[in-house]
């Protein structure tokens, strides 16, 4: 085993305690992908067997329930210790999936069941990995946290690889209600790594153990977001996230429509840029994603995400063509998984308690949607107006290079805030 020893030394520089949290939070973010990406096929098909028409309002209701869940899960963490309440909101998913597998099974208001599913899983996605990174911010702190991120987010790079397999190989001979088994597994494996990785926190030179419930308001959120420029920053900076995605989203869908006739072939071109993602994505995110972190520190990572968007933007007004968009759309997913995210959940790193997992989940999950819906429609009155895409693109420009200079502000603050909280000396990490 000499050989993956080395292996892991160069895939996660640590030091034995913060690598074996690190491999326990890379299963735990492999077996939340996972159950996620079992679950996303199915998602979309059920939008579907929904009604076609019924799309807008579901995203609106998606949007609406994260708006109720949103003070509920406050309360949730203000009066629990993070060791009780993760699992606490897995089990209450688990619980849901396994009420949603009896009304499929048993086939009660099939349409009424879809839609309500739709909305579910679109809520699920989001909370569950907010609540995960709200996680991994309040356990490593910001020196840990650029080296050991990107190995972390491969472990849901990996996940979400083997989710789609499990769901093609299974889908046929179980049938698509009996998925959510599946899916279930992946939320109690999940749970599992949990409380694995509370065990492992506190060790010397590891990660850190806090046993107090988070406290303040269930309402704390707003507030702290408000009376924060650092997280009304970093809030800008996620709905910027949101504009770029929103508008190529929407330009590849116009143009592969106009390009690219038949289903089937729709279908490859999408999985074709799925599967570019993943790779690329895997391989970083291991090798690489730590190094140029601590190299070059959050804002340039953060900043590299915009600064692909204002070059394909740029592409995109002077030929808004398919090969345009697919290579944007692969570089853009790409940097967003490699390199942009983990500088984002890094930033958290430096904030309060509280923050970590209060305003951060409103950041992560009610902004972030918010901001989906609201340039969706944005996008839908350019077009209303008669502008073409390739003049939506140009116009998209000033508006992502004001998010890298963002980006590099961002990163600044980030930094000084973690100087001002001294973090500790890592010492040997063989």
């Amino acid at each position: 085993m000499t050989w993956f020893r080395r292996w892991l030394w160069r895939a996660v520089p640590a030091t034995p305690a913060e690598r074996a949290a690190a491999l326990w939070s890379f299963a735990y973010f492999f077996a939340l992908l996972a159950g996620y990406y079992v679950l996303r096929p199915l998602r979309d098909q059920m939008g579907i067997a929904g009604g076609v028409k019924a799309l807008p309002w579901m995203f609106t209701a998606t949007f609406v329930t994260l708006l109720v869940a949103q003070p509920l899960y406050g309360a949730l963490v203000a009066r629990l210790p993070r060791a009780r309440f993760i699992p606490i909101v897995y089990h209450f998913f688990v619980a849901n999936l396994v009420l949603f597998w009896l009304l499929l099974t048993l086939g009660i208001e099939p349409v009424i069941v879809a839609r309500v599913f739709f909305v579910w899983v679109s809520v699920f996605n989001l909370f569950a990995i907010a609540v995960f990174w709200s996680f991994m911010a309040d356990l490593f702190n910001s020196e840990q946290g650029k080296r050991l991120f990107g190995f972390i987010g491969a472990g849901g790079t990996a996940g979400g690889l083997l989710g789609p397999v499990i769901t093609i190989v299974l889908s046929v001979p179980l049938g698509p209600a009996n998925l959510l088994i599946a899916a279930i597994v992946f939320l109690e494996v999940a749970v599992f790594c949990v409380y694995r990785l509370e065990r492992s926190a506190g060790a010397p030179q590891g990660p850190q153990r806090d046993e107090r419930s988070v406290g303040g308001s269930a309402f704390a959120a707003l507030p702290e977001l408000i009376r924060s420029p650092y997280l009304l920053g970093v809030g800008a900076w996620v709905s910027l996230l949101s504009f770029g995605a929103t508008i190529l989203y929407f330009a590849q869908a116009h143009v592969v429509a106009a390009a690219v006739h038949g289903a089937g072939a729709q279908t490859r071109i999408f999985a074709s840029i799925d599967l570019a993602v993943g790779l690329l994505t895997l391989a970083t995110q291991v090798f690489a994603t730590g190094r140029l972190l601590e190299r070059f520190g959050t804002g340039v990572a953060a900043g590299a995400l915009p600064a692909v968007y204002v070059v394909g933007f740029a592409a995109l007004a002077l030929a808004p063509g398919l090969v345009v968009v697919m290579v944007f759309q692969v570089v853009q997913r790409w940097m967003n998984f490699a390199l942009a995210n983990p500088a984002r959940q890094v930033f958290f790193t430096v904030v309060a308690r509280e923050e970590k997992y209060k305003a951060k989940n409103l950041i992560d999950v009610v902004i972030y949607r918010g901001s989906d819906a609201l340039y969706g429609w944005m996008f839908d009155s350019l077009q209303a107006l008669g502008l073409k895409l390739g003049v939506i693109a140009l116009c998209a420009l000033p508006v992502v290079a004001g998010w890298l200079a963002l980006s590099a502000a961002l990163g600044r603050t980030q930094e000084r805030r973690a100087a001002r909280l001294g973090a500790p000396a890592q010492g040997d990490r063989r």
